[in-house]
């Protein structure tokens, strides 16, 4: 039972260094590479993708469709959820990350990056497009700690990531690199205390091996 964890290849906001959360922004030219060459060590690995869940943003989606194209799985169940997207980061969303370490400080910073209840200064507003019409605006967040975000990721994982995994279907999961740290905090049963340790690289495939039981007996990073 293999469960497969990637997160998107560099993104615009990543190369240009801005806070980007449910901002929808393009891969760039090395994120696009850098999915392609983590769809070839799955193959290369004998991984056979069975079904595939990626965030609504293009960064996920782009990223898993060339990995399951380059590891010959074009065919397989993608399911795209907004409980996959990036952590949610408030009023910081668009901002320059060194600018704000200059306003606020790089302690509180760090804090709102890689802590686990630390939530970024609100939103007042979202701007979002069709894609979030058909959910409950209850559910839409105006800024997330990384806990909050385990919280939405966590459905996910109880009603179709572990029935899969237990119905022996091996799992691409593309997501973002905190809605993939909510997910490993809580496989890896990782004190929220070191949270900040958990470091998840773009493009960078996690395999997780687990037994009937769903009891994780081996991690590999490709």
């Amino acid at each position: 039972m293999k469960l497969i964890l990637v997160r998107h290849g560099e993104s615009e906001a990543n190369f240009e260094n801005y806070w980007t959360g449910w901002l929808d922004v393009d891969l760039t030219e090395k994120g696009i590479e850098q999915a392609k060459v983590a769809g070839r060590k799955i193959k290369d690995h004998g991984l056979l993708i069975d079904v595939a869940y990626e965030s609504v943003l293009k960064r996920s989606i782009k990223t898993a469709q060339m990995i399951l194209q380059v590891a010959e799985a074009s065919f397989v169940p993608e399911y795209k959820t907004w409980r996959l997207n990036e952590r949610h980061y408030g009023a910081l969303v668009g901002k320059n990350k060194d600018l704000i370490a200059e306003h606020f400080g790089t302690a509180q910073v760090k804090k709102w990056r890689r802590g686990f209840d630390e939530i970024p200064p609100l939103a007042k507003e979202n701007l979002f497009d069709r894609r979030y019409d058909r959910l409950d605006p209850r559910l839409i967040p105006v800024g997330e700690s990384l806990h909050m975000t385990l919280q939405r990721v966590m459905p996910l994982w109880q009603d179709q990531l572990a029935p899969n995994l237990l119905a022996e279907k091996t799992t691409l999961v593309c997501g973002h690199g905190n809605s993939l740290r909510a997910l490993v905090q809580f496989l890896e049963d990782v004190p929220t205390d070191q949270v900040d340790q958990i470091d998840i690289p773009n493009a960078t495939p996690m395999v997780y091996t687990f037994n009937a039981e769903l009891e994780l007996i081996q991690k590999e990073i490709l």
